[in-house]
């Protein structure tokens, strides 16, 4: 008997069809059977099932001999299944990798619940992916099982068959089934979640659910969206005859409501004409069902004519459009505000005294221009230092953080006068570089891909990039910040502006350079991790040439599991796919098993690597920074030359590695097994690889920045070249230089 039974109805979605098997077919748990439902479908979907069954016997078809409709395609696939839990999979939708593994072992974990949910991503046709908004309910409904009344958030969800697994000894013994319809989910999902006497969350991304562009039934217009109350006659009918589940009635008659006027209020779904008799069918369906319970007020309007709700839409319509004119009215008015006043702070003179700093988008006191400014709070305290955080950010700054708002009057009166800017990526284009400032850009490390105007040969890794105005914001650069000759080189030719570069060193890597044992305790208490431990940590980089930018590129829990009970591996995601949906792909939910840790959210990785024995990377210029530690490094590139012809990159660093380089999994598992992850050649190879990528690193680098760009104190170590930009200001770099 096989643990799923995925169920997968078809009718013209030839296209799409093959990407749902395989995506089903590749699973790596393959304890489960398929069973296609051929809907009778007019195109090549009965010929592209039968072609895959003959090559897969995991895979039954059914061939019916009408059109029946999804839901009874669903019910024609229920007899023949066989596993524990049935899966309802849409044949245009696919399965994201590991999705049945994580499945079986949250089942597993949690002792055969009635009902999984699990998570799912909307994947657009122009490219798009967005995680379900209201992932938040997975996450909050904890370890164990519970029932809807314990946690009745989760029916806030998508009220879908698709993104939940039912142990089939539970639909038979409540004779579970679709009826006919357009809107045949609703009287399954209910009845199935509220009868359940155990459920279970699995906060994790299992599915894609494709956004067509075009041929979704629910987004045509038709009057088959009057089905909608027949469905939930249905669902009160099931209710009714179970007095146990009478408490639900008043919920469900405020969910008939809304999801009824949620149908009319879309201008695509009902014709004009129908519009009066469909909010007519669902006034009576809510006068019918109506309990003792008061009526939310966005519902009274069902208590009324539809002469009264087209008033009340209307009422909203204009509302609306008077609220954007009036928004529209305040920002013009904000916006010519900001610039008089910064036009008339542009007009006094520089603040000698003055620095303003930021770092990655304004998300903190982060990186190196943190570290330059805690050299310069030491070194000069007469320079003031204003950090420019966005909103969101602002609870998590020290308490003796000077800080303004990025686009209030204070952030352009500060911004005018400043005489110091020092940022890891380019200021806003609206920052108006003045005559006499000074901007140091410290960047993000050293350059493995290619960058700047260099994407101009990679059409694929530079979308959505305007590498014009890059190279506009990086004329403002006054000097650039270079940890060797290697990153010098590089970034002259990826930024060909007219920036002087400094052979300063990384700033941010001082606190590396000088660790010390115990420098990385804090983390390890935070996340517990026992002292002893050996801590491995894995820092993958974005893939510019895939949807999302993120590939799972190793199975995290077997490589966790591969390690060995006295060792843990961290997890730290590309910054960029922080708040993507690519940590609920599966890291998440291993955090949460304590399989591993995910530091992606820690806000200092400077920090993270402290806390490391050894970095596993593929391509990330974490790599860089890590070499200074003296620490083992691995070099994952299983897929080396694809990257390399999507970004391009400025060394061979198969090649010229800090350390061994593994092409598979397999490879990497044994490497650590064996312990020839720290063997001499290891040793021999970080050497060289710091010698030539980390030759200005010394610890001093922060100290080395203030001293002579922002005092002007000469270096005998370094030269500073004067800047190509004309007139400087009268005070730092100016001064001494």
């Amino acid at each position: 008997m096989p643990r799923f039974s995925v169920i997968v109805p078809v009718f013209k979605v030839q296209g799409f069809l093959g990407e749902c098997l395989d995506s089903v077919l590749g699973q790596s748990y393959d304890d489960f059977e398929v069973i296609a439902v051929d809907d009778c479908s007019p195109d090549g979907c009965g010929a592209i099932l039968d072609e895959y069954a003959a090559r897969d016997p995991r895979l039954r078809v059914l061939h019916l001999p009408e059109n029946v409709g999804l839901g009874r395609a669903r019910n024609a696939g229920m007899p023949y299944a066989t596993g524990d839990y049935l899966f309802f999979l849409d044949s245009d939708d696919t399965l994201t990798p590991g999705a049945l593994g994580a499945i079986a072992e949250r089942l597993a974990e949690t002792r055969d619940p009635d009902v999984l949910v699990f998570d799912y991503a909307r994947t657009y046709w122009w490219g798009g992916t967005r995680r379900n908004v209201l992932a938040r309910v997975l996450a909050e409904a904890g370890a164990g099982t519970f029932t809807a009344a314990d946690h009745p958030e989760i029916l806030d969800l998508l009220m879908v068959v698709w993104n939940k697994v039912y142990r089939r000894g539970y639909v038979t013994a409540h004779n579970l089934s679709f009826p006919p319809g357009y809107y045949e989910d609703t009287p399954w999902t209910f009845p199935a979640l509220l009868s359940a006497g155990r459920i279970a969350a699995l906060d994790r991304i299992c599915l894609n659910y494709r956004q067509r562009r075009q041929g979704n039934i629910l987004s045509t217009t038709s009057r088959k969206h009057f089905d909608i109350h027949d469905q939930y006659e249905r669902v009160f009918a099931y209710v009714d005859a179970r007095p146990e589940l009478a408490r639900w009635r008043p919920f469900l008659h405020r969910k008939m409501g809304e999801h009824c006027l949620d149908i009319l209020a879309k201008p695509d779904r009902l014709p004009p004409s129908d519009k009066g008799e469909f909010f007519d069918r669902t006034a009576e369906l809510f006068r019918r069902y109506r309990t003792d319970e008061p009526v939310p007020a966005q519902l009274r309007v069902l208590q009324g004519g539809y002469a009264g709700y087209r008033a009340r839409e209307r009422a909203a319509a204009l509302r609306r459009t008077l609220g954007r004119q009036r928004k529209r009215a305040r920002a013009a008015a904000s916006g010519r505000v900001k610039r008089g006043w910064a036009g008339a702070h542009a007009l006094r003179p520089l603040d000698p005294e003055l620095a303003v700093y930021s770092a990655f988008t304004h998300r903190g006191v982060l990186g190196d221009p943190a570290a330059v400014y805690r050299a310069a709070r030491e070194l000069a305290p007469h320079i003031r230092g204003v950090w420019v955080v966005r909103q969101d950010q602002v609870e998590h700054l020290p308490p003796d953080i000077e800080y303004v708002l990025p686009g209030t009057l204070d952030y352009h009166r500060l911004t005018a006068r400043a005489m110091y800017f020092v940022n890891n990526v380019n200021w806003p284009g609206s920052l108006v570089k003045r005559p006499g400032s000074v901007h140091v850009h410290t960047h993000r490390g050293a350059p493995l891909k290619y960058q700047g105007a260099d994407l101009l040969d990679r059409p694929g890794a530079r979308y959505g990039v305007d590498v014009p105005g890059m190279l506009r914001r990086a004329d403002r650069w006054d000097y650039s910040l270079v940890a060797s000759r290697h990153a010098e080189l590089a970034w002259e030719r990826a930024y060909p502006c007219r920036f002087a570069s400094v052979r300063t060193g990384s700033p941010r890597n001082d606190v590396l350079v000088g660790a010390r044992p115990g420098d990385g305790a804090a983390f390890r208490a935070r996340h517990g991790i026992p002292g002893d431990s050996t801590v491995v940590l894995y820092a993958p980089t974005r893939r510019d040439h895939v949807r999302g930018g993120h590939t799972e590129r190793l199975d995290l829990a077997r490589f966790a599991a591969d390690l060995g009970p006295d060792r843990t591996l961290v997890v730290r995601l590309h910054p960029s796919l922080a708040q993507g949906p690519a940590r609920a792909l599966g890291l998440a939910e291993l955090h949460r098993r304590g399989v591993l840790v995910d530091a992606t959210d820690e806000p200092r990785a400077e920090e993270v690597m402290l806390a490391s024995d050894a970095l596993v990377t593929d391509y990330s210029s974490l790599m860089f920074d890590y070499a200074t530690l003296d620490r083992p490094i691995v070099v994952h590139a299983d897929d080396w030359d694809t990257f390399t012809a999507a970004r391009g990159t400025y060394l061979d660093i198969t090649a010229d590695a800090p350390g061994h380089v593994t092409r598979s999994q397999r490879e990497l598992s044994e490497l650590f097994a064996s312990g020839a992850w720290r063997d001499a050649e290891s040793a021999r190879r970080r050497a060289g690889f710091r010698a030539r990528y980390c030759e200005f690193e010394d610890g001093q680098a922060a100290r080395r920045v203030v001293r002579t760009l922002l005092l002007g104190e000469p270096d005998t170590r370094i030269s500073i070249p004067a800047p190509a930009t004309g007139e400087r200001g009268t005070a730092g770099v100016a001064r001494g230089h």
